[in-house]
């Protein structure tokens, strides 16, 4: 095998290696953008019903009945 053959053996071999790394990478940022996306989600829904439960009655936590009874 001749030297420029060789040579071009070894960059196909780095080649392969370098796009299987870029294709596992993708769906990393692939799944780590879909958990963002759903705690984005998630996040937005409780600020929402934080918002709602402040427009509700307060109530004094002394007036309650502990639960034992």
């Amino acid at each position: 095998m001749s030297d420029l053959a060789a040579r071009i053996t070894e960059l196909e071999i780095k080649l392969g290696f370098a796009e299987d790394l870029i294709d596992t990478l993708n769906g990393t940022v692939f799944r780590q953008q879909e958990q963002i996306d759903l705690l984005q989600s998630q996040l937005t829904e409780l600020y929402r019903r934080m918002r709602e439960a402040e427009g509700q009655e307060r109530r004094d936590p002394g007036e309650e009945i502990p639960p034992h009874y």
